[in-house]
């Protein structure tokens, strides 16, 4: 028997997802006042970040079966700031915190440097709805809670 190679890995999809959130801090960049798009834009990147972050242990899990635990604790350490910062970037979203939101968009940015989005880029508008579901998620935890 063969091996069953998965093409939607949970890296792919946090290279997907940081190009994503880059083309977004363009556009809400672009913004010129907070508006329904805005917040759209915002709440997409929060809920980004939320996935990638859910995302590194899966990544790494194969390193550690192999006791690379120095090179998975790196990667964790590398992408740490991605859980933090989509907890402060949907708290601000959600607090309709504007100056918070351009602070954090641009320190997403400064943390994604690295990644290259061309500009003709095929991805669409991923954050269309994100508001709704961003506060949809929050709804559901606090149920799930009580």
């Amino acid at each position: 028997m063969s091996r069953v190679i998965n093409p939607d890995s949970a890296g792919k999809e946090r290279t997907r997802l940081t190009k994503a959130i880059l083309i977004a801090i363009r556009e809400l960049a672009k913004q010129p006042e907070p508006n329904a798009e805005a917040r759209d834009l915002a709440a997409f990147i929060a809920l980004a970040l939320q996935i990638i972050a859910e995302g590194i242990d899966v990544s790494v899990a194969a390193w550690e079966k192999r006791d690379y635990w120095i090179k998975a604790d790196r990667f964790r350490m590398e992408w740490a700031w991605a859980g933090h910062m989509g907890e402060k970037m949907k708290t601000a979203v959600l607090n309709e915190d504007w100056g918070n939101v351009a602070m954090f968009s641009a320190q997403i940015a400064q943390k994604l440097q690295k990644v290259k989005v061309s500009e003709n880029h095929r991805m669409g508008t991923p954050w269309v709805g994100a508001y709704q579901q961003l506060k949809q998620n929050v709804i559901s935890r606090e149920n799930s809670t009580q």
